[in-house]
């Protein structure tokens, strides 16, 4: 698949609009405690400054339904990219009302305007074309960096791009890396390919797994969604989370396995516990015999041990979703070990985002990964072989 690519624009001078994501976590008291997708974005904005454009950022953050909310503002985050280019961002208290307009139209050339939040207003979500307009009308071009949120059908996502033509409009560098990475991973990877799948539900994951399974050697599966197979395959899964609708797809994903000669691992072992709490009395038990009134909400040390021998002769892994509730650290050892042995292996190691992300970074190891996605829904439908609302406009049709 190739992109409108920004390098071909005749961007001198001219003011420029760059969608990004700016969606960072934060803690208790404002502060950014991840700035990795602000860094990210960074290769796009300069590069548009050299060419002495004047650049209009945009970003969503959090989910604050349509309405101002200061617990949404992004001031924080327009302190950290003045800090990361070293120079002045002027911040729009609004987002298309008379501030951002005003600060807009007379922004000049090698200037940073950062508008208030997106999503405070509520025509971003709805793909209201009259606010699209209003984004588009600020700028000369427009530049899709935003790859953690192209897979919504979003105003200043995928309405924006149809009042810009292809001489108008690109895919910044970082959704452009993102795009190419997981597309030669899954048309072209260093074989044997493992995909390590975990998270709460098989639901979020289902179509993932099931176009992977042609593409993959192995598949590991971990975290919640587990119990939905391990209660299909007859065991007493006690009250663990479980989609009792979605057993006979469970099933399916197992048979397609099996006739693909993919190799499907399950936990053989799990950390169960009467309650999700810390201080909650805690006791390994086999995948087989959990007690009625436990849930299981880690694997065990045998299923790390198994996965550890499954895993060692991989040269590409893909891993999306952690293997247990690793928010609580009573809960975090088989993520937490998962990761050290995928960071220390030799294969190429790619996280697809999302909780997969901030744990690698809780756990350290987020430097020894080859790649980690800034998105975690839009990678799982890539994953799924979906083209994302925000990247269709910015293909090139290939001529007949």
């Amino acid at each position: 698949m190739e992109l409108l690519n920004i390098k071909n624009l005749d961007l001198a001078g001219k003011k420029v609009f760059i969608r990004c994501d700016f969606n960072v976590p934060m803690d208790e008291f404002g502060n950014i405690s991840d700035d990795r997708r602000i860094r990210s974005a960074i290769a796009t904005v300069n590069y548009c400054l050299d060419q002495n454009c004047a650049v209009i950022l945009a970003s969503h953050f959090g989910r604050p339904k349509g309405e101002v909310n200061e617990k949404y503002s992004l001031v924080p985050v327009a302190r950290r990219i003045q800090h990361l280019l070293k120079r002045d961002v002027v911040m729009a208290k609004d987002v298309v009302g008379e501030d951002a307009m005003a600060k807009a139209s007379v922004l000049k050339d090698g200037e940073v305007l950062l508008l208030e939040n997106l999503r405070f207003e509520a025509g971003e979500t709805q793909n209201d074309a009259e606010f699209s307009k209003k984004l588009a009308s600020m700028a000369d071009f427009y530049i899709n960096d935003a790859f953690g949120v192209s897979h919504r059908a979003h105003a200043s996502v995928e309405g924006i791009t149809h009042l810009f033509d292809n001489k108008h409009k690109a895919a910044g560098f970082l959704l452009e890396k993102e795009i190419n990475f997981f597309g030669k991973l899954i048309d072209a990877p260093v074989r044997p390919f493992a995909a390590i799948v975990g998270g709460s539900k098989v639901s979020g994951k289902l179509e993932a797994l099931i176009n992977l399974l042609p593409k993959v050697d192995k598949i590991f599966i971990g975290g919640g969604m587990a119990f939905t197979f391990l209660k299909q395959m007859g065991y007493n899964i006690g009250a663990s989370l479980v989609e009792d609708d979605l057993l006979e797809d469970a099933q399916h994903v197992m048979d397609e396995a099996r006739k693909l000669g993919v190799k499907f691992y399950l936990p053989v072992d799990v950390i169960a516990a009467e309650k999700f709490s810390a201080d909650a009395v805690s006791k390994i038990v086999t995948a087989q015999e959990i007690p009625d009134n436990w849930m299981g909400l880690d694997i065990g040390p045998a299923t790390v041990r198994l996965y550890r021998e499954g895993l060692n002769d991989v040269q590409t892994v893909l891993w999306n979703g952690p293997m247990g509730v690793y928010e609580m650290e009573k809960f975090a050892r088989g993520s937490s070990k998962i990761a050290h042995f995928v960071a220390d292996s030799y294969a190429t190691t790619v996280v697809g985002g999302g909780d997969t992300a901030d744990l690698v970074q809780r756990v350290g190891v987020d430097d020894e990964m080859s790649f980690i996605s800034t998105g975690g829904g839009a990678s799982l439908e890539l994953l799924e072989g979906k083209i994302l609302p925000g990247v269709a406009p910015l293909v090139i049709e290939k001529k007949a």
